[in-house]
């Protein structure tokens, strides 16, 4: 297979991009993304740490967790999850990060680059409780760019479209998957147990 390994070469395969598309990306956050980012319930923060292993990350909550600060900043709370702490400890040693908020239903997409910081702060925590449960800690993305980005992925896929959905029991559970991974003595239904009640007590 030949692999394409120049800058040159890679844009000779495709036409120069149009003005509208370089005229669109913004260095700060203008009102129509503030509105999006209030309504998304959904961000997807990509990262790398030091040596440029690369990672993205789902954060969801109710509609405006992530918190606009002012109109180049972003501020979003990390919910309990599995401990594992990826994107966090990429962004300590490589704070570039590549943002996707998405809306249900919405066939375009907000994109933000910028570089982010880690934060336990008491009141910007308090700010992003819910329910009176406050995040361990806050990503806060100092914004480099900002950009709507058109429906085109999303109308290919038909992501939105109940017809194209799956039936979710066509595919094993969570429980079943991990049990063949990593070869988990007990049934699956227990691990499927365990994930419901994680998922009752610990959301926030």
């Amino acid at each position: 297979m030949d692999f394409i390994t120049t800058r040159e070469r890679l844009r000779s395969i495709y036409k120069a991009p149009g003005t509208a598309a370089v005229r669109k990306e913004l260095r700060r956050l203008d009102s129509h993304c503030r509105n999006f980012i209030g309504r998304s319930p959904f961000v997807l923060i990509g990262s790398s740490d030091g040596e440029g292993n690369a990672d993205v990350t789902p954060k969801g909550d109710r509609p405006g967790f992530a918190l606009t600060i002012d109109d180049a900043t972003i501020a979003i709370p990390d919910r309990p999850g599995n401990n594992r702490l990826d994107t966090l400890e990429n962004i300590l040693v490589n704070p570039a990060v590549g943002l996707l908020f998405l809306i249900p239903g919405m066939n375009e997409t907000l994109r933000v680059n910028g570089h982010a910081r880690l934060t336990s702060d008491a009141e910007l925590c308090e700010r992003l409780s819910v329910d009176g449960k406050k995040p361990q800690c806050a990503i806060v993305v100092s914004v480099r760019a900002a950009y709507l980005h058109c429906a085109k992925a999303f109308l290919r896929s038909a992501l939105w479209e109940p017809s194209t959905w799956i039936d979710r029991a066509t595919m094993p559970t969570l429980g079943q998957m991990l049990k063949d991974q990593l070869e988990l003595p007990e049934p699956s239904e227990k691990t499927d147990e365990w994930l419901e009640t994680s998922y009752r007590k610990s959301m926030w």
